[in-house]
């Protein structure tokens, strides 16, 4: 008796060893699950960030080239377009925002935020939109437009000093100092036209300083737009998407004011379709040819749409330093396609002011980011965990 339990405790039983290979065949089993899942989620992310940056720099700068080339056309179609685009992110918009009852008859959702929170955003920004579709009348080329636009840091650093007391380091007032100085060198450079109506005209020197006046009224602006939305979403919580949707929608009674300018715009645009229809006959079917004008409306108004969604997943996806580098080089590829394309003039002076915005931004980026990781790192325990309400939430 004693034998036999000596012996069957020196061996260890079979089924313990069924057991472990067992156990160590779905450890195997589980490693191969797992490494498969997370490359399965890298293959995703890199085809989701392809597919962002194709939408960001396709769409951007297609958008930037069919809003030239409308403006092209006729430099007063500024308030119809702007009209078109307050429409058509008004109607994308508003299937998101309605809600059916029973009785089949929609309504819109329940805010939550304020109308008058609205209200003032949406003059402000139909200002800001109008200003800067009528710069170009005045004989402001888009390539001055696409570097002037850049100097809304400088105007949310001075709306941030003066209404938020905020504080800048020296390298960020220098990288500022730059950005601006570029943007007077790009002004004051007036690079020459290749039409023929701009430089015949005797009061173009007059149009050009209203034009940049334009541009410099819609800088401040856009600074105050952003300053009217922080309030808002800091008090009543991010909704961007119901800002889009009311901004847009509270805007278009504002047309009625101006309805003159939007029906001698669409019918200037359709008084274009009898010399595309003439010129382009030989490359295009006449049934497209005699819609052009109005295709590139509508190409217009799509990518507006595809470069918006873009840069807000991008966003979400990567840190702001990421962002602004892609939006700075996407600038930059606008500003050669405008070159290029339309053949717009180019000079030394223009060349050294975009060169120091673009570098005096991305600068900027980086100072910034820094200083926002120090106090990041400021901001934890010794054991590295963050104290409550150290994190701060990005904004754009």
């Amino acid at each position: 008796m004693s034998t036999g339990s000596s012996k069957h405790s020196g061996s260890p039983p079979k089924d313990i060893d069924i057991a472990r290979a067992n156990a160590q065949r779905l450890a195997n089993d589980g490693d191969n699950t797992q490494d498969a899942h997370i490359s399965k989620i890298v293959v995703g992310s890199l085809l989701d960030f392809t597919l962002i940056l194709s939408l960001l720099f396709g769409g951007c700068c297609s958008n930037v080239w069919s809003y030239e080339y409308i403006l092209k056309m006729d430099p007063h179609l500024g308030t119809a377009l702007t009209f078109s685009q307050m429409c058509f992110i008004t109607l994308h918009s508003l299937p998101s925002f309605l809600q059916w009852d029973r009785s089949c008859i929609p309504r819109l959702q329940r805010r939550h935020v304020p109308i008058r929170q609205w209200i003032a955003q949406v003059l402000v920004l139909t200002s800001s939109s109008l200003l800067n579709n009528w710069a170009f009348a005045f004989h402001v080329p888009l390539t001055v437009q696409i570097v002037f636009r850049s100097a809304g840091l400088a105007v949310s650093m001075l709306f941030g000093f003066l209404f938020f007391k905020r504080r800048y380091s020296l390298p960020q007032i220098t990288a500022v100092v730059v950005v601006t100085v570029g943007v007077l060198l790009a002004t004051t450079s007036r690079p020459s036209s290749s039409s023929t109506t701009e430089t015949s005209d005797p009061r173009a020197d007059m149009k050009y300083a209203l034009g940049v006046l334009m541009m410099t009224v819609s800088l401040f602006l856009t600074g105050a737009l952003g300053l009217l939305q922080e309030r808002t979403y800091s008090v009543y919580g991010p909704y961007w998407k119901e800002g889009v949707f009311y901004t847009h929608l509270l805007s278009l009674p504002i047309f009625v004011f101006l309805a003159p300018d939007v029906k001698n715009g669409f019918q200037a645009l359709s008084a274009h379709t009898a010399s595309y229809t003439a010129s382009e006959a030989s490359r295009l079917p006449a049934s497209v040819a005699h819609y052009t004008p109005y295709i590139i409306l509508a190409l217009n108004l799509v990518t507006q749409l595809m470069c918006v969604s873009a840069v807000n997943q991008l966003t979400s996806r990567v840190t702001s330093v990421s962002t602004n580098l892609v939006l700075t080089a996407r600038k930059a590829i606008s500003l050669c396609i405008s070159v290029w394309w339309f053949g717009n003039g180019w000079n030394a002076e223009l060349t050294m002011g975009a060169g120091m915005v673009f570098a005096g931004s991305l600068i900027y980026t980086f100072v910034s980011s820094g200083s926002s990781a120090r106090s990041s790192t400021k901001s934890t325990t010794p054991g590295g965990i963050r104290l409550k309400g150290s994190a701060k939430m990005k904004s754009n």
